[in-house]
């Protein structure tokens, strides 16, 4: 489908698409930058890696319209990719970057009003949470997969314990996250259903210095390590 087809449609991806793709790759790269040509290939090298989701970081101005242009090069050249938006404070914030095309919403607390305005355009969204009770109420909002955050302070025991009373809950650490053997195995084997890695998977060494091979190499070796541990549980 052309890049104007899918605009004048208001093209994104099926929620529950979504979600699956989030189960089945288990990774969701984090990432912000204010240069456009930057972005793209930052965004490049994760599709080139094998992974099909990545969350833009709503954490500068004009982060909208980076990532506007960001969706078109997505939805132009990188077919089957998932472009999300993370750090959403409100409903409004939401709206603009739904209209700019994002295919999930992120959020780093519970947000009810940004639940509602997704929830009206079919758009996946996430609900930073960090008690069985916000868990709980995100769900009665209609959210898939919620994030632990920051992971950082509640940890592997935290999904565990959430698990415990709730195995359907469905849950993504951000924060703590790291592309290790130890690090991965610990989230995966409590029971996380993908996990959220920014920095220590897109160094911000790697980007300054132009070496986009490397993140490609990274974000594929996460998905092997991710794999590998899947398989060996």
């Amino acid at each position: 489908m052309l890049l104007e087809e899918c605009l004048d449609n208001l093209i994104t991806m099926d929620r529950i698409k979504v979600a699956q793709l989030m189960e089945d790759q288990g990774l969701v790269p984090l990432f912000f930058n204010s240069d456009l040509d930057i972005c793209k290939k930052v965004l490049k090298a994760c599709y080139d890696g094998g992974g099909r989701l990545m969350e833009f970081t709503n954490r500068g101005l004009f982060a909208h319209e980076v990532f506007s242009e960001l969706s078109k090069y997505k939805i132009k050249n990188l077919p089957g990719m998932a472009l999300g938006i993370g750090s959403v404070q409100d409903a409004a914030t939401a709206a603009i970057f739904m209209q700019c095309g994002a295919d999930f919403v992120v959020t780093a607390s519970l947000k009810e009003d940004v639940a509602l305005a997704c929830n009206r355009r079919k758009i996946l969204w996430s609900a930073g949470c960090g008690t069985l009770t916000e868990i709980g109420r995100a769900e009665e909002l209609g959210c898939e997969i919620v994030k632990l955050f920051p992971g950082s302070v509640y940890g592997p025991g935290m999904v565990k314990s959430v698990k415990a009373p709730q195995p359907w809950t469905k849950v993504m650490p951000t924060g703590g996250v790291a592309p290790t053997q130890e690090n991965l195995s610990g989230w995966f084997d409590a029971g996380v259903t993908c996990v959220g890695m920014g920095s220590k998977l897109l160094s911000k060494d790697l980007i300054s210095s132009g070496k986009y091979d490397q993140i490609q190499n990274n974000v594929s070796e996460a998905l092997r390590l991710i794999q590998s541990i899947r398989e060996s549980a």
